[in-house]
């Protein structure tokens, strides 16, 4: 079981990285103008919803990262907060703004994820001595 917390910790932080990378990409374009490789702009998504979208993409890659690095305490309460965030703002995006690219079941996956990493976030073992909380 060590081994496989192990690794899900593991992809948590390699998930965490690419979310701050996509973020800081996801500014870059939503800034500029200037597509960093692939566009990252939903054109079906407001102004307003796509900064909120960057935003917290961005903010919950680097919590996750930094809190990983320097085994900050409080790192897997601000992630289900985070967690939160994102699923409001995936809810207000399939409902209100569903492109063609996305669906209910995507939509459904990754509410389950969230559910999960937190779960893990507090209850795993090496989740509790990595990041030192008692819960």
């Amino acid at each position: 079981m060590q081994t496989i917390s192990k690794i899900y910790m593991t992809v948590l932080l390699v998930w965490a990285i690419g979310m701050l990378i996509w973020g800081v990409a996801g500014f870059f374009e939503y800034l500029t103008g200037i597509v960093p490789f692939i566009s990252l702009q939903n054109n079906a998504y407001p102004s307003g919803v796509q900064f909120v979208h960057w935003s917290v993409i961005t903010i919950s890659g680097s919590v996750f990262f930094y809190g990983y690095v320097v085994r900050w305490k409080w790192t897997p309460y601000v992630m289900i907060l985070l967690f939160s965030n994102l699923a409001v703002l995936c809810t207000i995006q399939t409902f209100d703004f569903m492109s063609d690219q996305w669906g209910y079941t995507p939509y459904f996956i990754e509410m389950a994820m969230y559910v999960v990493h937190s779960l893990f976030l507090l209850s795993s073992s090496l989740s509790k001595s990595r990041f030192g909380h008692k819960y």
